[in-house]
């Protein structure tokens, strides 16, 4: 099933439940779908495209998580953890803090990087096997952990 008809059954399901947060944070995703399908590109979606627009949507919320705690607006919070909760079910499963490691080792000893100066080689290596399947901060703090 196509991550459009996915959501827009799920849409369906939060509708006849009532469920307000489950719908608004559904209607975004379809929002970046049909943001998608008018850019012109003259292609379907295909997962990593799905992909990309759930790892938007997650960064978004993410950041404004960081930015409600930093304001000190716990009722923010809550509200953008659940939406959180709601775009990562359609995300694949998320990586460990010691698979992502695994990965990353892995990465350094193919590419040859002797410390702090690969970063960048690194870096990429790291977020083109890891996309989707782990968070990118997440991964850039274990890379420069491993270079340092």
């Amino acid at each position: 099933m196509s991550l459009e008809t996915e959501i827009n059954e799920e849409m369906k399901s939060a509708m006849k439940s009532g469920d307000k947060i489950r719908l608004e944070t559904l209607r975004s995703i379809r929002a970046g779908i049909i943001a998608f399908n008018k850019s012109g590109i003259g292609r379907d979606m295909n997962n990593e495209d799905g992909q990309k627009i759930l790892l938007a949507a997650a960064k978004q919320r993410r950041d404004a998580i960081d930015m409600a705690r930093s304001a000190n607006r716990p009722e923010f919070i809550e509200k953008e953890e659940q939406e959180l909760a709601i775009i990562m079910e359609f995300l694949p499963k998320q990586l460990s803090e010691e698979e992502i490691t695994e990965a990353v080792n892995k990465i350094i000893s193919e590419t040859g990087a002797g410390g702090a100066k690969d970063f960048g080689k690194v870096i990429g290596a790291a977020m083109k096997e890891l996309r989707g399947k782990a968070d990118g901060n997440a991964v850039q703090q274990i890379v420069k952990r491993l270079l340092a």
